[in-house]
């Protein structure tokens, strides 16, 4: 290339200079902005109607919008009508006792029968049943309202006895059953901490591995004194039931059981469980 036409050349000429133009680089460099031009456009057209498209679905058609309006109106106050008071119809008129009818009935005489009167003479037994006895004569209704006499159980043979008195509660006894049981002071926590505490398993038994539940039954009096402390049941041998008796007996003094709001004397019965650990 000549000095003088660089200058009035393009930078892709210079590059190209003296080479093969006719490959496709140079046609592709060379035209490169046209074709980004027509990109960008072509992009535009596209973007702008979508856009287009976009906002006439969107807005526009024109959306009709229906307005209520509400106007307050003012309630007339409505008087009520009092309506007359129909008075109620009156009663009817008592209906006027029926009479019942009554025969004549004096007390015998013994006279002559010449003398007997025809209004005197006794009525005749039936006509008796179903009228009334008075000192006259009236015509009426059947008398219908007699009443029987009551039904006895006169002459059956039937003997009521006098009402058996109630036996007064003899809270002296031992109580088997009682409202509310004996407990020792504190309560069931307290109970087994005391156990626990004095509780000592017999060499015997501990040597001979014997182990079981021993029942201790005892009596609570009302002073709350323990006494009457039996085993009964439980191993015999290795000393268990020995120990629990001990333990029991020196439990100190319980709270007494209740029974009809007053402090009585009871049973009670504590199992106590001996057991060898990892036996």
């Amino acid at each position: 290339m000549q000095p003088d036409q660089v200058l009035r050349s393009s930078v892709l000429d210079i590059v190209f200079d003296g080479r093969n133009k006719e490959y496709g680089a140079y046609e592709l460099r060379k035209h490169y902005n046209n074709r980004l031009l027509l990109s960008l456009g072509g992009m535009s057209i596209v973007t702008g109607s979508l856009f287009a498209i976009f906002f006439l679905v969107n807005h526009g058609s024109v959306q009709q919008r229906q307005v209520m309006y509400v106007k307050d109106v003012q309630l007339e106050t409505v008087v009520e009508e009092k309506k007359a008071e129909v008075p109620p119809p009156p009663p009817p008129p008592a209906a006027a006792p029926q009479k019942v009818e009554v025969t004549k009935f004096t007390p015998p005489r013994i006279v002559k029968d010449n003398e007997v009167k025809e209004e005197d003479k006794p009525p005749v037994q039936e006509k008796l049943e179903d009228t009334r006895i008075g000192t006259i004569n009236q015509e009426g209704v059947k008398d219908e309202g007699v009443v029987a006499p009551p039904v006895t159980d006169a002459g059956k043979g039937v003997v009521e006895g006098p009402a058996k008195p109630r036996q007064e509660e003899d809270y002296d006894k031992t109580f088997v059953k009682v409202e509310i049981e004996s407990e020792y002071p504190g309560g069931a926590a307290a109970w087994l901490r005391y156990l626990n505490k004095n509780f000592r398993y017999p060499d015997d038994g501990l040597n001979n591995q014997i182990e079981g539940t021993v029942m201790v039954q005892f009596i609570v009096d009302k002073d709350g004194n323990v006494s009457d402390v039996r085993a009964i049941s439980g191993p015999n041998e290795g000393g268990l039931r020995e120990e629990a008796m001990r333990v029991i007996r020196k439990s100190g003094v319980w709270i007494p059981a209740i029974q009809n709001g007053r402090k009585v004397k009871s049973y009670k019965q504590q199992p106590v469980i001996f057991k060898i650990a990892n036996s």
